[in-house]
């Protein structure tokens, strides 16, 4: 690393992870964030698909990501989001008491949603985003002014898989939220706008609880059924943004993503 004082942009990777022949780099770090590439349940020493059905593929892409992890000196507590994506929503529970034997006390925030397709035919494939307390500046280790910050509030659904929200450094990560009404623990009644509304509320909810306003939001990424539901989707998301007269004066809106998805847990 150079004798600059900036930021710097650092790529690694592990010969214990698969290779992907020079197609983007395992791991990118930069500032207090490693960023890392979706691991597929691919046996590194072979570089073929591990032999077995959900459970050994889930417990193989863990593998991949703990190597990575290793290698830079982390550790899997230093995961502050999880991103699953798998082929068949059904294989949910196989997955969760997988997922339990890689984090035992500490849990990051989560997403699951299902896809009709993946590299390779995987069943399942897996993202993280890891923490890196000390930064990527030369010189200037930081860990020690920067704290993980974990919460849930009883005001949103509360999971014994996922933290609600982690905060590091200068962002929130937040689990992504299902149309649950946090009293009942069910799915509320009625269509995609509902299921908006209640999605958002829980969100708010979230922020409330670590006093953090609606409209700090950066990003928001959207995994919808169907496609042809976004015109409900809209007008459910359109009653919170933008959320305080200061956005509204200057038409403020978050980054935006809507993914279609084959499956969604709890049928949402």
């Amino acid at each position: 690393m150079s004798s600059t004082k900036l930021n710097k942009v650092l790529a690694r990777n592990t010969e214990q992870a698969p290779q992907y022949k020079g197609l983007y780099s395992t791991t990118v770090a930069f500032s207090h964030y490693n960023n890392l590439s979706a691991q597929l349940p691919i046996n590194p020493e072979t570089g073929i698909m591990v032999a077995g059905g959900i459970k050994e593929q889930t417990e193989q892409c863990f593998k991949n990501i703990k190597a990575v992890i290793d290698n830079i000196n982390h550790r899997m507590s230093d995961i502050v989001r999880v991103t699953i994506f798998i082929t068949n929503i059904k294989d949910t529970d196989i997955v969760d008491n997988v997922y339990k034997s890689f984090f035992a006390t500490y849990l990051p925030t989560r997403t699951t949603v299902a896809v009709n397709a993946l590299p390779m035919n995987a069943l399942i494939q897996v993202e993280v985003l890891l923490s890196n307390g000390e930064g990527t500046v030369p010189e200037a280790p930081q860990s020690g002014n920067i704290i993980k910050l974990t919460n849930n509030t009883t005001n949103a659904p509360v999971s014994e898989l996922s933290t609600q929200t982690v905060a590091f450094s200068h962002y929130n990560n937040l689990t992504a939220q299902l149309p649950i009404d946090p009293t009942t623990g069910r799915l509320v009644i009625g269509g995609v706008k509902e299921q908006t509304i209640q999605c958002l509320k829980n969100i708010k909810a979230i922020l409330n609880s670590i006093d953090v306003p609606f409209d700090d939001i950066v990003k928001t990424t959207i995994f919808v059924k169907n496609l042809s539901d976004i015109d409900a989707v809209n007008e459910g998301y359109a009653t919170f943004f933008p959320d305080s007269a200061i956005a509204r004066s200057v038409s403020y809106f978050p980054a935006r993503t809507i993914v279609e998805a084959s499956g969604l847990p709890m049928h949402a």
